[in-house]
């Protein structure tokens, strides 16, 4: 399909928002063997499908649609009763074209600035992609599950012509593309991830909004995928110092507040700025730097004064530009914490925790992410 075919393709489908719900008609058998039939069925599925009348369809967001596509499909590929996975198919398909007719995101018409934005920070943060999943990928080798299957994983139908698109993913994979009801191996995965990183560094700023897109989801798919990825204890340190100097690492917990699951960081700084933390939690997060920010510290505002006196008539802030994380941290070095709050409009508060100052390990560059869990809400959605 050329790229107007393209164009006319998702332009016909039916345009709803994110949070609209469509009805997936399902029969009693149906309904039955997603019940009863399913190894694993989550339970605000089950709430869903027991709290619909019989003769009413079942009404789900797109997100959840995609969501029990892949519960769905990862059962039928691993049962061995073909009838079951001929039902299972079905109730797939059906979901599938659904999935293929409706679509909760706008026409791509013109490039905004916004698109500019988010392309900038997938370049910025496409080296630490990467590094991510072959990170994965060596926990999965080093638990012995690289080949298996990953549980639960699915694909929209968009988001598999992203990855039909990139060249460097291998002729075997993208067979399994073409086909609905195929399962892929972690390896698979994180294949998938470091080829539309690598390819997309030099696409358009829209082929890199979109890569972004499925680059978010496959790595959501392999930290729930793999056992205790990302999960290891804290690195502790020995004794904090109490003094800056070019030695001194300071280590934080960042966490999305009101995120559940959690969503969160660990990071290694330097001795900086409150306004380069700033930059290093929209790295570590994954943010794109699109909205206004302030820290809140023992209750006194920090921020760029220029940006926050264009928004706002109350300018009593201290400038972020100028105040060192030295200055404000505990002398004695025990944990302390305060709030990170990015995007004014939407509100996102960040918890942010110092943990201590571990020791500097050699031929090491700092900043770090050394640990987290759960991608964060995509910019792309807050500011259509």
């Amino acid at each position: 399909m050329d790229r107007q075919g393209k164009v006319k393709h998702e332009m016909s489908k039916k345009h709803i928002q994110p949070d609209d719900r469509i009805g997936l008609k399902l029969t009693q058998a149906e309904r039955s063997l997603l019940l009863e039939g399913l190894t694993l069925l989550p339970s605000k599925f089950e709430d869903a499908v027991k709290g619909t009348p019989a003769k009413e369809p079942v009404m789900l967001t797109l997100d959840d649609l995609g969501e029990l596509g892949g519960y769905i499909a990862a059962d039928a590929n691993h049962t061995q009763d073909k009838k079951k996975g001929k039902k299972l198919d079905a109730i797939f398909q059906k979901i599938q074209k659904l999935l293929g007719t409706h679509t909760d995101e706008e026409p791509p018409q013109t490039i905004t600035f916004d698109d500019a934005m988010k392309s900038k920070a997938f370049s910025d943060n496409a080296v630490q992609v990467a590094e991510f999943a072959a990170t994965a990928l060596m926990a999965a080798e080093s638990m012995g599950i690289k080949t298996k299957p990953l549980e639960h994983f699915y694909l929209s139908p968009a988001q598999r012509e992203v990855l039909l698109g990139v060249p460097d993913i291998s002729k075997s994979i993208k067979a399994k593309l073409k086909k609905v009801n195929a399962s892929f191996t972690i390896a698979e995965v994180a294949s998938m991830t470091m080829s539309l990183v690598e390819t997309s560094i030099e696409g358009t700023p829209r082929q890199q909004v979109a890569a972004l897109m499925v680059v978010n989801h496959l790595t959501e798919r392999l930290q729930a995928g793999i056992p205790g990825f990302g999960e290891s204890k804290p690195r502790t340190a020995k004794e904090p110092k109490t003094k800056a100097d070019s030695h001194t690492i300071y280590q934080f917990r960042i966490t999305l507040r009101r995120s559940k699951p959690p969503i969160w960081r660990r990071i290694q700084v330097a001795d900086c700025t409150l306004d380069k933390l700033h930059e290093h939690i929209q790295t570590a997060m994954g943010w794109t730097n699109s909205h206004l920010h302030q820290f809140e510290i023992k209750g006194k505002r920090y921020g760029d004064p220029e940006l926050i006196v264009d928004g706002f008539d109350d300018s009593n802030c201290v400038d972020s530009t100028r105040t060192r994380i030295s200055k404000i941290l505990p002398k004695t070095g025990k944990r302390f914490s305060f709030t990170y709050e990015y995007d004014f409009g939407d509100g996102w508060d960040h918890e942010i925790l110092f943990e201590g100052c571990p020791q500097k390990e050699p031929r090491k560059k700092y900043p770090l992410c050394i640990e987290g869990e759960r991608a964060c809400p995509p910019d792309w959605r807050l500011m259509r």
